[in-house]
């Protein structure tokens, strides 16, 4: 028996159930506490605090345009054109722009991976990640430079819409849900900012306007 369960035991001993079905309702409704107002437009929120925690925005009119602006932004940064990607990514012309990019696992040795995101999160310029056989984390995790291409309309205002989203397209959680807010930081040693400590030391986001 885990610890859930000695807990929800517990609470099913001094109430005699009562409480735990009145919790079970309560976690069915998701009930949202106060909220802001969140009168922005969510697109240009998104974009604008993605930008204030480090990541780099583009946008491109469709997919087609994404393996151009993946091979743009690396040659802008003079970094590596060749990396992995998810597998819904595979069928990109990756090689007409020059690059190598091959859906496979990740290693210690990739410095770019691309991926796409469950949603996007306007209020904190969060990207919603989920795992699974063909969203694997470690694309977005061990290679310096994590690309990320996400269509504007999986933009949502908040997190609470997130996971009503996930809730709604996914009925159940994954084994893993990843948020993204701009590259890896930490200001553990001596409160100093260092960027890509426990992660990538870059976050590009391509947005996808239909």
């Amino acid at each position: 028996m885990n610890a859930r369960e000695n807990i929800l035991t517990r609470i099913r001993k001094a109430t005699g159930g009562a409480g735990v079905a009145k919790m079970d309702e309560r976690m069915r409704e998701h009930p949202r506490g106060p909220q802001p107002a969140m009168a922005w437009n969510p697109i240009e929120r998104f974009k604008d605090r993605a930008l204030s925690l480090s990541s780099t925005v583009d946008e491109v009119a469709g997919r087609e345009d994404v393996a151009a602006a993946v091979a743009r932004y690396l040659t802008s940064q003079n970094l590596p054109k060749s990396g992995l990607c998810w597998p819904e990514l595979a069928g990109l012309d990756w090689s007409k722009h020059g690059l190598n990019i091959a859906a496979r696992t990740a290693t210690g040795d990739d410095l770019v991976g691309v991926t796409g995101a469950f949603c996007a999160i306007a209020e904190t310029g969060t990207l919603m990640m989920l795992s699974g056989a063909d969203t694997p984390a470690a694309t977005s995790l061990l290679p310096e430079t994590h690309i990320a291409v996400v269509p504007i309309a999986r933009i949502v205002k908040c997190m609470e819409e997130a996971w009503d989203l996930l809730r709604k397209e996914q009925g159940k959680l994954p084994r893993a849900v990843n948020f993204v807010s701009g590259p890896s930081r930490t200001a553990d040693i001596e409160q100093t900012v260092t960027l890509g400590a426990h992660g990538p030391y870059r976050v590009h986001i391509i947005l996808i306007k239909s």
